[in-house]
C-alpha cells in the first residue's frame, strides 16, 4: 500500500545568508548540496564551515596527505553548487568532542558570517536506521548550542575581544537528515548538480568499498526518497527550529 505524502510547508526564500556547519568534507554533498544550488541560483549567499579536514577518511592515504586532498575536493564540490567561501576548523577527524572549544569555534563562525539560516546535521544517536557517526553527533549538537552562544556577549567574551560582536539574527536553525522533518525544499532541478558536487570528491569516492553506491546512484536515491515522502520528484527535508 502506498503511503500518503506528508503535507510539509516549503522552506521559503525569505532569507539572504546561509551558513552550513558540518564535521567533514562530503557531509554536505549527500543531499543538502541540492538545496544549496537552488539557493545560490536564487541569489542567496551560502558559506560552508567544516570542523575537520576529513584527514581520517581515506584508508589508503595518510592523514597528513588526505587533509589537503579532501580540503580541495570540498572546495571543488562547493563550487559546483555556487559556494565560493569554505572555511575549516582545526578539530581532529574522527575524534571531535562536544564541548566548549567546539561551541566557541562554531559561535565564532556564526558571528563572522552573520547568517539568517544555519544548517547542520541531525545530532541524535540513530540516523536512517544506523548509529549516527560520532563527529556528526558532536557537531550537530554543538551547532544547536552555538546559535544561542553567538548572540550572548557574556558567553565566550573572548570572541568580542577578537572583534566578533554578538549576532542574534539567526532566524532558522535547520537539521538535515532528521527523522521528523518539518519543511521541504523542492530540488527536482538540482539533482544533477548535487551529484556532481559529490563526484568532485574523487579521491575519497575511489577509496570507498566497491559495494558502496556511486554518487550517480546515491544522491538521486536520497533526494528521491525525500521527494516520495512529500509527493515530489526530489526533495531535501529539514527539521526547522524557528527563532525570533
Amino acid at each position: 500500500m502506498e503511503e500518503t505524502p506528508q503535507q510539509l510547508p516549503t522552506f521559503g526564500l525569505d532569507f539572504e545568508r546561509v551558513l552550513v556547519v558540518v564535521a567533514h568534507p562530503d557531509d554536505i554533498e549527500y543531499g543538502t548540496a541540492a538545496a544549496v544550488a537552488a539557493w545560490t541560483d536564487a541569489g542567496k549567499i551560502v558559506t560552508y564551515f567544516l570542523l575537520t579536514r576529513g584527514e581520517a577518511g581515506i584508508d589508503t592515504m595518510p592523514p597528513e596527505q588526505a587533509a589537503g586532498v579532501r580540503e580541495q575536493e570540498e572546495r571543488d564540490g562547493a563550487a559546483v553548487v555556487g559556494v565560493t567561501e569554505v572555511d575549516f576548523g582545526t578539530h581532529r577527524d574522527g575524534v571531535v568532542e562536544y564541548g566548549l572549544d567546539l561551541r566557541r569555534d562554531i559561535a565564532r563562525e556564526i558571528r563572522r558570517r552573520r547568517p539568517d539560516v544555519v544548517i547542520t546535521g541531525d545530532y541524535h544517536d540513530r540516523f536512517v536506521g544506523m548509529v549516527n557517526q560520532a563527529d556528526h553527533r558532536a557537531v550537530g549538537l554543538a551547532t544547536a548550542d552555538a546559535v544561542a552562544d553567538a548572540g550572548n556577549r557574556w558567553i565566550f567574551p573572548e570572541l568580542v575581544a577578537e572583534g566578533f560582536e554578538p549576532w542574534t539574527g539567526v532566524r532558522r536553525l535547520c537539521f538535515a537528515g532528521a527523522a521528523t522533518p518539518t519543511h521541504l525544499v523542492d530540488v527536482a532541478g538540482y539533482v544533477d548538480r548535487a551529484t556532481a558536487s559529490l563526484e568532485a570528491h574523487a579521491a575519497y569516492n575511489s577509496a570507498l568499498p566497491d559495494t558502496f553506491p556511486k554518487p550517480a546512484e546515491l544522491v538521486p536515491m536520497i533526494l528521491r526518497i525525500g521527494g516520495d515522502r512529500v509527493g515530489l520528484d526530489a526533495a531535501l527535508l529539514l527539521d526547522v527550529v524557528e527563532r525570533r
